[in-house]
């Protein structure tokens, strides 16, 4: 007796291991699990991480001074490229700033994002937020002149100049351009100058004054 009800319930197992799954009936749904028992797939990860990068604070704030639209003629007719000129900083006395080159304008300022981020310059900024002393900058055919301002002056100076000294982080400031005009020569006029300045110990050190 025992034998035969045991090869009566290997029987039943087996029946019900072959039976089909029987599909939901209409207007009956199936019952989800619960949100936290579901494994996330490739995708939930993927968002997860996007928005993860979205609520990261920026290191650096980027700004585009410029675009160009070159051609170059081959050929087969003429081909396109943008070049664009974006300066960063982080408003703290860190600043940068590249030239970037593609077919597509969103391409050639996140190249320039990338280079700028590989040149980064600092400055040493004096109370109210502005340059030690007066200097000016040169670069080619251009120079720029950059005068310390008091407090509640503000930033007067023009686009790629005042790109590059806002992100900079100084605040009032007055400059005036000279010779050429083209962005890029500005940008890196303002470098040199910004570069060329020098803190009180530095100046005092320099005429030996202990």
């Amino acid at each position: 007796m025992l034998e035969e009800e045991k090869v009566v319930a290997e029987q039943a197992t087996e029946e019900k291991a072959e039976a089909p799954v029987e599909a939901p009936a209409e207007g009956e749904r199936r019952e989800r699990r619960p949100r936290g028992d579901r494994k996330p797939g490739p995708r939930g990860d993927r968002k997860d991480r996007r928005e993860r990068r979205r609520d990261e604070p920026k290191e650096f704030e980027d700004r585009v001074v410029f675009i160009n639209r070159v051609s170059k003629t081959v050929k087969g007719g003429r081909r396109m490229k943008f070049t664009a000129l974006v300066v960063i900083g982080d408003r703290k006395g860190r600043y940068g700033f590249a030239l970037g080159k593609a077919a597509e304008v969103p391409d050639a300022i996140k190249k320039a994002n990338e280079a700028a981020k590989k040149n980064l310059h600092k400055i040493h900024l004096v109370k109210g937020n502005t340059i030690s002393h007066e200097v000016v900058g040169k670069f080619g055919a251009c120079s720029v002149l950059l005068k310390p301002a008091p407090e509640g002056t503000g930033v007067i100076a023009g686009g790629p100049v005042r790109a590059v000294l806002e992100l900079a982080g100084v605040q009032n400031v007055c400059s005036k351009v000279y010779g050429s005009r083209a962005p890029i020569n500005i940008v890196r006029a303002v470098n040199q100058g910004l570069e060329s300045l020098k803190s009180y110990k530095e100046t005092r050190a320099l005429r030996s004054i202990e």
